[in-house]
């Protein structure tokens, strides 16, 4: 996690050799691997990003249902975001990931604090990929087992980067 000069996070990590690949290509790879307007407004952090491994955050106040317990839907959005991110690090700069089947397994109620995703890799193929992604709380116990697969589609550099919004950040 990179940080500013008064220690305030900024950013994912990401492996060098992809940074350089998308830096060639005049892609700001932060904007373009976030959680997007949906993950911002729900607090979502990437805090570590390669196809091996993608970490995130999510804070439980705000994306709760009306018991008071983290909403299942919020879990999803973590998981799916976590897992296309990785999804699309494996497929490298000339294939978009689509998500094209999510199953959430919820197993604890969750009322404060934050909870960690991290996705990890079933299968990487050339068309599709498939992550697990297990959410934890603080006491790293598990609230939620996801499994995502992503549908890999090669597209042109230049249409990839035509579709993003003008500020820059991912849809």
């Amino acid at each position: 996690m990179e940080q500013d000069p008064m220690g305030e996070q900024t950013g994912a990590t990401f492996p060098q050799e992809v940074i350089d690949e998308y830096a060639a290509l005049g892609v700001d790879l932060p904007a373009l691997f976030s959680a997007g307007h949906l993950g911002t407004r729900m607090g979502v952090q990437i805090l570590e990003a390669s196809a091996d491994r993608v970490v995130g955050t999510m804070p439980v106040e705000g994306n709760t249902q009306p018991y008071g317990l983290l909403h299942g839907g919020a879990s999803a959005v973590l998981a799916e975001t976590l897992g296309s991110v990785g999804s699309m690090l494996h497929g490298g700069s000339a294939k978009i990931a689509v998500g094209v089947d999510l199953n959430c397994t919820h197993h604890r109620g969750v009322r404060s604090g934050l909870v960690t995703g991290v996705a990890t890799p079933v299968h990487r193929g050339r068309s599709t990929a498939t992550y697990e992604i297990v959410i934890t709380d603080e006491q790293d116990r598990r609230v939620c087992t996801a499994r995502l697969t992503c549908m890999l589609r090669e597209v042109a550099v230049d249409e990839a980067l035509t579709n993003l919004p003008e500020d820059g950040s991912a849809r």
